[in-house]
């Protein structure tokens, strides 16, 4: 191969690359030096040439790939989450997947056709809706032009329901597959919207007359949410359903009604192709529980039936996470602090938390792990509850740790208990 000079043009060394673009291998080193070069301070104009020669017809699985291999060689997630705007503006219009026929999305009551019916939704209300209330408030700041406004942006905050689904549920089984880079990038967006609208709010119920600041973070907020909107209409949502199964999907669907749904609700029940799922568990090897074998304690003996029953009778929520840091169990009680869907069972620890707080998880399980600990105590104010949250080390008669056990409980109740009670009401 003769030599190529290092002042080669951009044009040129475009067309050089080119000649390379089916070696896969090869365009994803040069996906990855380019987000590195944004990453070290070049700007989108600077390297927009390359990069739409280099995405043309690529996958979203080709951009998972990348993010991933940036993680594994040490970039922190929130580094790839400050680059994910930019990125996604060079994709956009780029991606081979987005006009793929998707029968599963087109379903009513399938998990993504919801989700997708939520986008739209929220895109109508905020095009057609707030901007328009946005304008009239820009104008004339009169109280019933601010209420207005506030409502609309109110009724953006549900996206919140949004939001919770797609972290807890479909999440977890992207991660069972090793995509781990697009759900901890997206999570951490996900927690600056939740910020930004909770800021706008603020702003507008105690407004007192500066009407730019309020309006640009009401315009901040809302374009955040659009742009996610872009992000899980052509990156997540296709990468899901070329990952997830139908049976994972039915996990998706009987843990959604439990954070319930954004501005609309689902148009049916979905009927998949395939239900018989205990049929292809039995296959599997899994055997039914027989709940009148009898489990036997240090102190007497107790069906599972019985052990269920007690344990969801509890007045607290308890979960447990085994020694190699996934979620075994957790009560199903009926009055619950924290919302937990199904799908969380045999999810990594880390991964049900936001990436601004894993930092702190760790520790606390490292701790109990080492025995520096045997338990660890936090306690929040949630609206009119007050909410206490223990970890324990859970050891075996010989000391060997076997996991980590959460108890949470409100205990404003508790602590409003005075005098005595020696007969029923």
């Amino acid at each position: 191969m003769e030599h190529i000079p290092r002042d080669i043009s951009c044009r040129n060394e475009v067309v050089f690359i080119s000649e390379f673009i089916n070696n896969r291998e090869y365009r994803q080193k040069i996906l990855k030096e380019l987000i590195m070069e944004l990453h070290n301070g070049k700007t989108v104009d600077e390297v927009k040439p390359r990069f739409q020669e280099l995405i043309k017809d690529i996958s979203t699985h080709e951009i998972t790939q990348m993010e991933q291999s940036l993680i594994m060689e040490g970039m922190p997630p929130e580094e790839i989450q400050r680059l994910c705007d930019v990125h996604a503006e060079v994709f956009k219009g780029s991606i081979e997947d987005i006009h793929k026929p998707r029968k599963q999305e087109e379903t009513p009551g399938h998990p993504l056709h919801t989700f997708k019916l939520e986008n739209k939704e929220l895109e109508k209300l905020i095009n057609e809706r707030l901007k328009h209330d946005a304008r009239r408030f820009e104008k004339d700041d009169s109280p019933e032009n601010l209420a207005a406004l506030l409502k609309d942006l109110r009724d953006v905050r549900e996206v919140e329901k949004h939001y919770l689904r797609k972290e807890n549920l479909l999440f977890p089984f992207l991660e069972k597959y090793g995509i781990t880079a697009p759900p901890q990038v997206m999570w951490g967006v996900d927690d600056e919207i939740r910020a930004s609208l909770k800021e706008a709010e603020r702003l507008l119920e105690n407004y007192s007359g500066n009407k730019r600041a309020a309006l640009d973070m009401v315009n901040q907020a809302v374009n955040r949410v659009s742009e996610m909107i872009y992000k899980e209409e052509n990156i997540l949502f296709p990468m899901a359903l070329d990952t997830i199964s139908e049976d994972e999907w039915i996990k998706v669907e009987e843990g959604s009604e439990e954070f319930g749904y954004c501005l609309i609700e689902p148009e049916g029940k979905w009927k998949p192709a395939r239900v018989d799922v205990e049929e292809e568990a039995r296959d599997e090897g899994e055997k039914p529980t027989d709940n009148n074998a009898y489990v036997k304690f240090d102190a007497g003996i107790l069906t599972p039936e019985e052990i269920n029953a007690i344990l969801n009778t509890l007045p607290l929520d308890m979960t447990f996470v085994d020694k190699t840091g996934a979620v075994k169990y957790f009560t199903q009680g009926k009055e619950r602090i924290f919302a937990r869907p199904k799908a969380i069972i045999g999810r990594k620890v880390e991964n049900c938390h936001p990436p601004s707080s894993v930092h702190v998880v760790q520790k606390v399980v490292d701790d109990l792990v080492s025995g520096k600990k045997e338990h660890e105590d936090f306690w929040i104010r949630m609206g009119d509850k007050y909410v206490l949250i223990r970890y324990y080390a859970v050891r075996d008669a010989d000391g060997e740790y076997l996991g980590t056990m959460e108890v949470t409980q409100d205990i404003k109740p508790l602590q409003e208990i005075t005098g005595e009670k020696r007969l029923m009401d």
